[in-house]
């Protein structure tokens, strides 16, 4: 169930995106949700090979190379699924960027509120 919430969090977090970032476009929910898949699944399996394979300059740039691998793996996911743009490497790497903040937020509120046992935390 944890993983479905997410699921729809991270949409909900897309929709919220052009908000922000208007060099980025989310058609409408289902969209959101196609790219929130999609997105997990190479955050899940693809990422982490990535990573591995670019951990040399990830260490010389103290980490900060994995933004550049988040950028793309976004821009990446925007040039095949249809409704959803982003205007280039750019916009992709802060949407990337905004993207996560905002999800994280929202599953803070919401696995927050939800994982509380008591007002007192005991």
């Amino acid at each position: 169930m944890a993983l479905i919430i997410s699921w729809i969090i991270n949409a909900v977090a897309l929709l919220l995106l052009p908000y922000v970032m208007p060099s980025i476009e989310v058609k409408n929910f289902y969209v959101a949700l196609i790219v929130a898949l999609i997105l997990g699944f190479l955050n899940a399996i693809v990422r982490p090979v990535l990573v591995l394979l670019t951990l040399p300059i990830t260490v010389l740039t103290l980490g900060v190379f994995i933004l550049v691998i988040n950028a793309l793996l976004f821009w990446f996911v925007a040039s095949f699924v249809k409704g959803f743009h982003v205007a280039g490497f750019w916009s992709a790497f802060w949407g990337a960027i905004v993207y996560s903040i905002i999800s994280w937020a929202v599953s803070t509120l919401v696995f927050g509120a939800l994982g509380s046992g008591s007002a007192t935390g005991v």
